[in-house]
């Protein structure tokens, strides 16, 4: 079984920053592709940012430039780093890992409420 825990949400004000973490535990081989979606009150669940186990990015428009996903592959670990963050950035982020276990693994996180208001 393999679990993710997520860390780092809360209430920022405009133009702040805030850093998430997503901490892989359990029967674990190796973590390829990690991602963070999004889902924001009302909407369907988007992906914002994805990294490799090489370290290959990509990132959805409405976040470029604003945001850095980076991996401790020793740690099992992701993170978002987000800055300049904007009313429009709030939602609930979920790490979502692809897990070689016993066999391969799509896991997500439980979530985390990232509110961006004055």
């Amino acid at each position: 079984q393999v679990r993710l825990v997520e860390s780092g949400g809360g209430l920022v004000q405009p133009g702040g920053s805030l850093r998430l973490s997503c901490a892989a535990s359990g029967s674990i081989l190796s973590i390829g592709g990690m991602n963070w979606y999004r889902q924001a009150p009302g909407k369907e669940r988007e992906l914002g940012a994805g990294i490799t186990r090489g370290g290959n990015t990509n990132y959805a428009d409405s976040v470029k430039g604003r945001v850095t996903i980076s991996r401790d592959n020793a740690k099992n670990t992701g993170y978002l780093q987000m800055n300049s963050l904007k009313p429009e950035d709030t939602a609930v982020y979920y790490c979502n890992f692809g897990v070689l276990s016993y066999s391969y693994l799509e896991v997500w996180g439980q979530g985390t409420l990232v509110t961006v208001s004055s």
